[in-house]
């Protein structure tokens, strides 16, 4: 008679990551505090978690979803502006202001995304990334020009917002991370999540069997947005000045890389690909004069080799892991593996 395999609770899995990833912020913190690593590397790991963000945030529309948006540096745009004209006008203390700019980053960027999603995302496509990247322009555009529109100085144009504060940490930016990947990973496993993919599987079976098209798509490119605008409001946070040129087309490029080498569908891919694919131009920046070649070679030769990038649809599983080890097949197979290899 076949052993029923061990099925850990969902309760238990849930509590077994949030103590893990508390246990990751306590660890870090007291690394960074301590002065473990340099300012240069603390700063570069909370570059990392911000653009851990916007790669996963885009996955939700370019993987999940299955569109092709070029302007997510624009919505990105729209957060760190939102944040950074609140912090700066606001006379509240920084500590409480921080977190509201953050979640008044997000409202407004799902603002502008309900606004442009709607019309766009009835097209397909190659067109619909042409008009994307049109929006993220044309966003671009608007800030650095509305200054002369207004008649007053409100984003400052090419002369920068500045004098935002620092509030960036790396416990807030890291927090962030887990509250953002959670709530993706919450609605992926939700009847919307379904919905959401049986679009991107087929659209006409989709719409056969009743599912709201329109709607489906406008949600999905809508959280895909509110979360670039959370991203963006850490990055001012991060900067402490802001110009319009931070958040051109070639950023937009920069986050699909990320999520296109990571494995389109893949939350797990696009965090290792966010992860190396800010390091390693950091790490290279003393070989100045080779570190984009060595940087376009590595995409190349994923692309050849990988053509669905490092993970696929991979996604990374604790739990699962932990069930396998408890029924024996995690080091049972390796086992059976060795000794095959000794036969």
């Amino acid at each position: 008679m076949e052993k029923k395999s061990k099925k850990i609770p969902m309760p238990i899995r849930y509590i077994m990551n949030a103590v893990l990833f508390v246990l990751f912020l306590i660890a870090g913190d007291m690394i960074i505090r301590n002065g473990v690593i340099s300012n240069y590397y603390s700063k570069v790991i909370m570059l990392i978690g911000i653009n851990l963000i916007l790669a996963v945030s885009l996955n939700v529309a370019t993987g999940y979803l299955g569109q092709l948006p070029l302007g997510h540096a624009g919505f990105m745009a729209v957060g760190a502006y939102t944040s950074a004209i609140f912090l700066t006008r606001s006379n509240i203390p920084i500590g409480i202001a921080f977190p509201i700019g953050i979640i008044l980053a997000g409202i407004v960027t799902g603002l502008v995304g309900v606004i442009i999603g709607m019309p766009v995302l009835r097209l397909k496509g190659d067109y619909l990334a042409i008009i994307t990247l049109g929006f993220g322009e044309i966003i671009r555009v608007v800030l650095l020009n509305i200054d002369s529109v207004l008649g007053f100085k409100f984003t400052y144009g090419a002369a920068s917002l500045k004098s935002i504060p620092k509030a960036t940490t790396f416990t807030s930016t890291f927090l962030c991370v887990g509250i953002v990947c959670f709530l993706i990973h919450t609605l992926m496993k939700s009847r919307h999540g379904r919905a959401i993919l049986s679009v991107r599987e087929n659209e006409i079976a989709a719409d056969s069997v009743g599912i709201n098209l329109t709607y489906y798509k406008t949600l999905g490119f809508t959280v895909s947005a509110v979360f670039a605008g959370v991203a963006g409001a850490l990055y001012a946070s991060y900067l402490g000045i802001l110009s319009p040129s931070n958040f051109g087309f070639m950023k937009s490029i920069e986050i699909l890389v990320m999520v296109v080498l990571g494995g389109m569908g893949s939350m797990f891919g696009s965090v290792v690909a966010a992860t190396v694919l800010t390091a390693i131009p950091e790490l290279l920046r003393i070989f100045s004069d080779y570190r984009m070649i060595v940087y376009s070679l590595l995409l190349i030769v994923v692309m050849l080799f990988k053509p669905s990038g490092l993970l696929g649809c991979y996604d990374f599983s604790l739990s699962a892991v932990v069930e396998k080890a408890l029924n024996g097949k995690l080091f049972g197979a390796r086992r059976r593996k060795a000794g095959e290899q000794n036969g």
